[in-house]
């Protein structure tokens, strides 16, 4: 795997969508991954940190799937504290995988062995096999269509996307 394309990829497509992302050093305890943080709807990366590239992609997710004043104002911290904690998450993991598949990138950078409580390559398994879960909140936020909706609905098929960011 070519973890420095594979970064430089997925930096300059979040950046594309119109995610912000900068770096400059964090104290480790206000990352929750380390050398990577959510601040106000922004990306932060501590290059000397940052311990899984990948991780990138993921926190894009947590920001896209939100409206657009929430994803202004998310703070990493406030993540674990939202009331639909849950669905964001399988949703943000649904949409990360999809921008793996649309950059050509090995969905294995970003779920990765240390992530995901060490269920990284069952969730890998599971999507390449066609079994998606987070796809229904990403129809749901308009974003794209479960396959056996898709035509219903007029929209790409997961793991195409509709659009990249909920609007």
């Amino acid at each position: 795997m070519d973890t420095k394309a594979f970064t430089d990829k997925a930096i300059a497509f979040v950046k594309e969508l119109g995610i912000p992302v900068d770096y400059k050093p964090l104290p480790e305890e206000e990352c929750f991954l380390p050398g990577l943080l959510i601040e106000n709807g922004a990306i932060i990366i501590d290059a000397e940190k940052l311990k899984y590239p990948g991780d990138i992609l993921h926190e894009a997710g947590h920001l896209a799937i939100l409206l657009p004043d929430e994803r202004k104002t998310l703070m990493g911290i406030g993540i674990a504290d939202r009331k639909d904690r849950s669905a964001e998450e399988m949703a943000a993991i649904a949409w990360s995988y999809a921008a793996c598949v649309h950059l050509g990138i090995d969905p294995s950078f970003v779920f990765h062995g240390q992530g995901y409580q060490g269920g990284g390559e069952y969730i890998v398994e599971n999507f390449s096999q066609g079994q998606f879960f987070g796809v229904p909140m990403l129809q749901y936020y308009g974003m794209s269509a479960e396959p056996h909706k898709a035509t219903e609905l007029g929209w790409p098929a997961y793991p195409k996307m509709k659009q990249w960011l909920r609007e």
